[in-house]
């Protein structure tokens, strides 16, 4: 029952609706329950004796084949709801080359061939070079039927397919073993990422597909998130966009991907605090957008996101506030959650940064959910801000209560977490901010400055990353007496 629990979860209302549809389309008996029981799971209500809701009378072992029949009919409805769409394409090349096996057994030699080179067509289309290698394999294997086949031109076409089946192998176990690897805490990510390059021979260049080379940038981006060391990411993401603008022309599923990652290479150069470079390949995205209206409502809140930083990072603090206070919500809250909750955090700390606390505190408080809602609706990462940047109102606000149970609080639920993930400078900064409250603000300006150093490396670290200084600059803030966000700027331009 869990897991049809999990299959629900996927299904908006309508497809809900069509599912009802398509099953009593299946049903041949007007007594089938499969119905009945669908709609209870998707009632909001709490279930309890659903076989004696079902049947009048307890009968476990029916609804367990109940149940299991109704799993089965959601997988085949899935899936002919994902071959109806997206996976089409691929379906209909595998179409071809079946066909053509079909009509080779049946010794309808022409017809096989004009299918083989059907399948070959949209498979080379499409880089689709597992299937290509299935197809040249037919071709060659049944190459003595066809004299106008030039057989050694075809070898070699066989093996050049072979090496980008290499190529995309290799970038598949790259970006599997890179993802696998950042389960483990406190690694040299800088060192292991060089060593898998090299071990699995992905070495980014003009021969390299389109897919591969948007699996190897995307995949660049995950590695700048989790490490916020973009600063040694940036020339190869650059580089890799650079091939994939030159390719080919960007159209249908290609201008998604080259949005996407447009926004990959503007969101690089932001958190190395190169704002002209990020606001230029923001043009760009945006003059992508234009171009389809599903994508422009699908990158909306990102772009905006972005630019909202921008803006904020080289002073211009109101157009930043601006856009996130004018921003429609609710229009993308269904689908884009996780960036809406983005955006509404940003303009938290917009407020925080020009003295607004009580409008910062009251946006703060229409996170109504437990953190483990939001944990699974974004990230554990972004419910650890949350929670930092609302300590941080509190303690503007001189809530003291609420300030001291909200750090044990903190230090209960996340300590354990931030020290296996290695999270050094967001314990040491709660550790400074509990002083610093502790203490009513009475520090001793050249001890507490050197325990900022201690923990953020500012003076050292030339690579240090634009969200850590924001934390960074409150701190220092706080023991000069200064404006938050005049610091924030200024050691954002020290650094850029």
């Amino acid at each position: 029952m869990k897991y049809l629990d999990s299959i629900l979860k996927t299904l908006s209302k309508e497809e809900r609706a069509e599912f009802v549809t398509y099953l009593k389309g299946r049903n041949k008996r007007n007594d089938t329950k499969n119905v009945a029981l669908f709609k209870l799971l998707c009632s909001q209500e709490v279930l309890r004796d659903i076989d004696v809701v079902i049947y009048g009378k307890r009968n476990k072992n029916a609804l367990h084949a109940l149940s299991k029949r109704l799993f089965d009919n959601l997988i085949d409805f899935i899936a002919s709801k994902s071959f109806e769409n997206e996976r089409s394409e691929d379906l209909q090349t595998l179409k071809f080359l079946v066909i053509s096996n079909v009509f080779f057994e049946k010794e309808q030699f022409q017809l096989a061939f004009k299918m083989l080179r059907k399948a070959e067509s949209k498979a080379l289309a499409l880089e689709q070079f597992s299937i290509l290698n299935e197809i040249y394999y037919t071709r060659i294997q049944y190459a003595h039927l066809d004299v106008s086949i030039d057989f050694e031109n075809l070898l070699k076409v066989a093996k050049q397919n072979k090496v980008k089946l290499l190529q995309e192998e290799g970038v598949n176990l790259f970006c599997a073993s890179i993802q696998q690897e950042f389960l483990k805490p406190d690694r040299n990510y800088a060192k292991l990422v060089e060593e898998l390059l090299v071990k699995f021979d992905v070495n980014v260049s003009e021969d390299f597909s389109y897919r591969s080379l948007v699996k190897v940038v995307t995949m660049a981006n995950f590695i700048g998130y989790r490490t916020r060391n973009y600063k040694l990411l940036l020339p190869f993401i650059e580089r890799t966009y650079s091939i994939i603008k030159d390719k080919e022309q960007i159209t249908g599923k290609k201008l998604f991907h080259d949005i996407q990652i447009l926004y990959f290479v503007a969101n690089a150069y932001f958190r190395n605090k190169a704002f002209d470079d990020s606001m230029r390949y923001l043009s760009l995205m945006e003059f992508q957008m234009q171009k389809d209206k599903r994508y422009k409502h699908l990158f909306e809140p990102q772009y905006v996101l972005l630019k909202a930083f921008n803006l904020n990072y080289t002073g211009n603090f109101e157009a930043a506030i601006s856009m996130l206070e004018n921003f429609p919500y609710k229009r993308y809250l269904k689908n884009q959650s996780s960036y809406i909750f983005d955006l509404k955090l940003s303009l938290i700390v917009y407020y925080l940064q020009q003295e607004r606390f009580r409008e910062g505190l009251r946006l703060i408080n229409t996170f109504r959910n437990s953190d483990q809602w939001y944990v699974n609706k974004t990230s554990l990462v972004w419910v650890i801000k949350k929670n930092l940047i609302e300590l941080l109102i509190h303690i503007e606000l001189d809530h003291i209560d609420i300030v001291d149970a909200r750090i044990n609080s903190f230090r209960k639920k996340y300590n354990g977490y931030l020290k296996q993930q290695g999270e050094h400078k967001a314990l040491g900064f709660l550790k400074l901010i509990a002083l610093y409250h502790k203490t009513g603000g009475n520090i001793d300006v050249d001890d507490f400055s050197a325990k900022i150093e201690s923990i953020f490396g500012y003076g050292t670290d030339p690579d240090i990353d634009i969200f850590d200084l924001s934390f960074y600059a409150w701190l220092k803030a706080k023991t000069l007496r200064e404006n938050v966000y005049k610091t924030t700027l200024d050691v954002v331009s020290v650094k850029s």
